[in-house]
């Protein structure tokens, strides 16, 4: 496994790849790896000669730089757990490398990145596509892994993908989980143990609210989960939407969509955790 830290440098390995045929995967990651980064790993590795990891925390997609200060960076672990994974190239740049000088690309992508997330983070996805962008013109890859928990960066990603007519394969992988339910995230390195099993009851709660779409509208359903998890100590929902799971935009009953995800936001004391589930 080759970990390769300029732009230059990536290029340069990359093209004697393309230049014998081979065919190119790759798994943009912020590092701090967890089960959920490596089953997108071993996805990549099964399916293309070449699998490429990127390890970035993109400062341009964080909008609380208190949150970026505590992000977890470990790269000697990371690169140990890639080694077992059959990953053949960790691109590890630096910020200066990624950004040389300040990227002031405005990306438009309608009222996708309006809603949830986009509420709540202004200037999170355009930062996403800002970096997301300029990996795909290093790796050049001919499929890219992104996990479903970040349901709304995935249809961003796709957006972006369709609006740059980039030749680039988006392979969306389900949701890996801890045992207790609670979706995998670098974020729950921050909570404690106490807190994991609060955390916990988030799946818990949404898995139960799909029981109840016979007698409950969309609108019922959010009230249940809303109060449901705020009742639940540590715990305060910032947002749940129920959405058309391709416009992203709320359904108000469920005949509106034949694909409906419930897509929230929750805080675990200061750690901010997303999830989603599907209705439809």
């Amino acid at each position: 496994m080759r970990v390769i830290h300029t732009i230059a440098g990536l290029k340069e390995l990359l093209q004697q790849h393309r230049q014998e045929g081979k065919t190119i995967g790759f798994v943009p990651t912020m590092g701090a790896l967890h089960k959920g980064h490596i089953t997108l790993v071993e996805r990549c590795v099964a399916e293309n000669d070449i699998c490429v990891v990127s390890i970035f925390v993109n400062p341009t997609q964080f909008n609380n730089q208190e949150d970026l200060r505590l992000y977890p960076r470990t790269p000697e672990e990371d690169y140990e757990l890639l080694r077992s994974t059959g990953a053949d190239v960790v691109f590890a740049p630096s910020v200066e490398e990624i950004y040389p000088g300040p990227d002031i690309r405005i990306f438009d992508f309608g009222l996708l990145d309006k809603v949830m997330e986009g509420a709540f983070r202004p200037g999170h996805f355009n930062g996403v596509a800002q970096v997301v962008s300029k990996l795909f013109a290093f790796v050049e890859p001919h499929k890219a892994y992104f996990g479903e928990k970040d349901f709304q960066q995935l249809a961003i990603v796709r957006e972006m993908v369709k609006q740059q007519e980039l030749p680039v394969e988006i392979v969306g992988v389900p949701t890996v989980r801890e045992q207790n339910g609670l979706a995998m995230s670098s974020r729950n390195q921050r909570l404690s143990v106490e807190q994991r099993e609060h955390a916990s009851e988030i799946h818990r709660i949404m898995r139960e609210s799909t029981l109840l779409t016979e007698e409950q509208s969309p609108d019922q359903i959010i009230h249940f989960v809303t109060g449901s998890i705020n009742n639940v100590p540590d715990l305060r929902v910032e947002y749940f939407g129920i959405v058309d799971g391709d416009s992203l935009q709320p359904v108000s009953t469920w005949q509106d969509s034949g694909n409906i995800v419930g897509a929230i936001a929750v805080y675990c004391g200061d750690v901010r955790l997303i999830d989603n589930i599907r209705y439809r």
